[in-house]
């Protein structure tokens, strides 16, 4: 990291929080203040779940957001920064609550033209056979929730149902998306440029959160075996995906590649794990950053954001 860029400042790490995630955003935020500590820089590690937790944030002159899911990546902690004047990483309210929204995403995805999963939004007295029946198999996922908690494969009326009665203990609105056989890959952004794309190879039967964190068995290819042309057009997909969202500054796209080659977007994450075996900390070491390196770029560009807002 350019230590001059944090020459007498202190910055806060947001880490923690009280979503269903708060075991990896410890992992990440810890991770994130072991590096910035070790480039000189004075942390301050701050827990939302805590008592008192705001009061440290006056002493502080920017906040590294490593908060994941409900209340860090949902515009919620972005709106409060913004009503402080405290510079953040990552993207703002708008980038922040429309992609944390899998359905409205893909509802402006569709709209824009892109090309993404059909799916059906779910309630409690959906008719299970008829989604099954226009989808196929689908995979169920609660709207508001990351990391793939509550998330679920179904292939008849019954599993679908199941699926949905445990995905709506995550949260109220839920999707099924048509599944999509094909390799999954992921995009990391950094700025206006896209890192070296990662492609995902699990055990299982989906990228489920025993797939991310806990399987020795999933692996990540990094370069992803693509050819340059290909790589390309991913890289541009991704970017404008993420752009078309509002998205700002840093963050990941999942994709899936079908068996013809045609590309199918999954969704964005704007606070994307940042563990010591998170996939953007991988993309980067392939283009060559360093950890300190990679928050180096995410502290100027969002200062750069955050000061074209004021």
């Amino acid at each position: 990291m350019n230590q001059d860029l944090i020459d007498g400042k202190t910055v806060a790490v947001l880490l923690g929080g009280t979503s269903a995630e708060r075991a990896i955003s410890l992992e990440s935020g810890n991770n994130v203040v072991n590096a910035l500590e070790q480039a000189g820089a004075r942390v301050l590690p701050i827990d939302p779940a805590e008592a008192n937790w705001m009061g440290p944030l006056n002493e502080v002159s920017f906040a590294f957001n490593l908060l994941h899911g409900p209340g860090g990546e949902d515009g919620t902690i972005q709106g409060l920064l913004d009503l402080m004047r405290l510079p953040y990483s990552g993207s703002g309210v708008l980038g922040s609550a429309l992609s944390m929204d899998k359905i409205r995403t893909k509802l402006l995805w569709q709209g824009a033209g892109f090309n993404t999963p059909d799916f059906r939004v779910l309630e409690a007295n959906s008719d299970w056979d008829a989604v099954i029946t226009d989808l196929g198999t689908v995979f169920v996922k609660p709207s508001l929730e990351g990391s793939s908690l509550g998330m679920a494969k179904a292939s008849t009326g019954n599993e679908l149902q199941a699926a949905y009665q445990h995905a709506v203990t995550y949260g109220t609105e839920v999707l099924a998306e048509q599944f999509i056989e094909g390799a999954e890959y992921t995009t990391a952004i950094l700025g206006d440029e896209t890192l070296p794309s990662i492609r995902i190879e699990v055990p299982g039967d989906f990228y489920d959160f025993e797939a991310k964190y806990r399987s020795d068995e999933t692996q990540f290819f990094c370069p992803s075996g693509l050819d340059s042309h290909d790589e390309a057009a991913l890289a541009q997909l991704a970017s404008s995906a993420f752009q078309a969202v509002g998205c700002e500054v840093w963050g990941r796209v999942d994709v899936i590649r079908d068996q013809v080659g045609a590309w199918h977007l999954l969704e964005v994450n704007t606070v994307p794990g940042m563990t010591s075996h998170s996939l953007v900390p991988l993309a980067a070491k392939a283009a060559g950053l360093s950890l300190a390196d990679l928050l180096s770029r995410i502290y100027t560009d969002s200062l750069g954001v955050r000061h074209a807002q004021d």
